[in-house]
């Protein structure tokens, strides 16, 4: 029984995943600001997620998400830069999108966090 309570969603955890690799790629991002030629980097997940939504892939137990996690960092704006040196990075859009995935993280720490809070009541028998 604790082991369907602990192991039973595994959502919280890969969505934690996901926040965790886009912030490396952000701090990547930021560190690169001022590298000539760089290009930004995004992860994508959300996108590949609504895709299998729709299409019933998930309810269907036939998700390419499970393969690789389904997280992928793609570059974004290869062809579009507005600096002469080639780097397409805006640093408020970076620290921007850090601070919304900061949120997200703490949110999804909370939930988590409130689950095993759960989990101790029970076993306490409380």
């Amino acid at each position: 029984m604790v082991t369907k309570l602990l192991f039973a969603d595994t959502r919280i955890e890969k969505a934690l995943d996901v926040a965790w690799k886009r912030n490396e790629i952000i701090s990547e991002n930021i560190a690169n600001v001022d590298t000539p030629g760089y290009k930004r980097k995004d992860v994508q997940f959300e996108n590949y997620l609504n895709s299998e939504l729709k299409h019933g892939s998930i309810s269907n137990f036939n998700s390419k998400l499970s393969n690789n996690d389904g997280i992928r960092v793609v570059y974004d704006n290869i062809n579009y830069s507005y600096r002469l040196d080639g780097n397409n990075v805006d640093i408020e859009r970076e620290m921007a999108i850090m601070a919304e995935n900061t949120i997200r993280y703490y949110t999804l720490i909370n939930r988590i966090s409130s689950q095993f809070n759960k989990i101790r009541t029970i076993i306490k028998g409380g």
